[in-house]
């Protein structure tokens, strides 16, 4: 299955996922864990180029942990933008359109995993699993 993405929602999640992953912590230190999502957003990060092909509902939920990720990172930043500066500065606005547009599209690749999860109980008449999850496969 196809999720689209456009120009400026790619750019957005290319912003958020770069200020991500420049927060990597020392080279997995005994102390400080990667933030939640970051090994998703690594992995993700290579495919902002355009439109993403998902397989599996598990690859899914792959990208949707990485796109939340890159929400939040998003929406940190905007709130700092509009504290340290003024709603309407140009940093904060720019900041709030980065986090809209990423937000539009983990909205759009949660409805895709609901339409993924349901097609695939009217398939095989049971409840998603973990195994059925990883192998069932749907074409682009």
């Amino acid at each position: 299955m196809i999720l689209h993405c456009n120009f400026e929602e790619l750019g957005a999640l290319r912003r958020g996922a770069n200020g991500l992953l420049a927060e990597r912590p020392e080279d997995h230190s005994a102390v400080v864990a990667p933030p939640e999502g970051f090994e998703e957003v690594e992995a993700l990060f290579p495919r902002l180029h355009g439109d993403l092909s998902v397989e599996t509902l598990a690859e899914q939920r792959r990208v949707l942990m990485g796109l939340s990720a890159i929400v939040s990172r998003l929406k940190e930043e905007m709130d700092a933008s509009v504290l340290t500066t003024h709603p309407a500065d140009e940093s904060s606005v720019s900041s709030y359109f980065h986090y809209a547009h990423a937000m539009v599209v983990l909205n759009r690749a949660t409805e895709l995993g609901q339409e993924m999860e349901a097609l695939i109980e009217v398939v095989t008449g049971a409840p998603v699993t973990p195994a059925v999850a990883a192998t069932f496969r749907f074409p682009d």
